[in-house]
């Protein structure tokens, strides 16, 4: 009964951290940086790619961002700065914003 009791405490515990650390994941934040092309001025991708540069910390813009591929036409050429308003996620190691609105300064 005691090692039962042990198990079911070990296995609430784990849980609760997953689940603090999925809360952390996918939380709506404000990037302020430089909206630029991870291709023509970061290179850092064989393809066009729109991304904001915070400090030294780039998020990559997820497909379904809103106006993504508008969004790349204004910035592939020059970087702009601008805020970004989305959820910012992590995967394969890069930092992925779905951005919900693109403003230029």
């Amino acid at each position: 009964m005691k090692i039962a009791f042990k198990v079911g405490v070990s296995l609430a515990v784990v849980l609760g951290f997953l689940v603090l650390a999925q809360a952390e994941e996918g939380k709506e934040e404000k990037l302020k940086g430089t909206i630029t092309c991870a291709k023509c001025d970061l290179k850092l991708a064989t393809a066009c790619h729109t991304v904001v540069k915070v400090k030294d910390t780039v998020y990559w813009f997820d497909k379904g961002s809103k106006d993504y591929k508008g969004t790349h036409k204004q910035i592939c050429t020059e970087s702009k700065q601008g805020t970004v308003t989305g959820t910012v996620t992590t995967k394969d190691g890069k930092k992925w914003v779905k951005a919900t609105d693109v403003k230029f300064d």
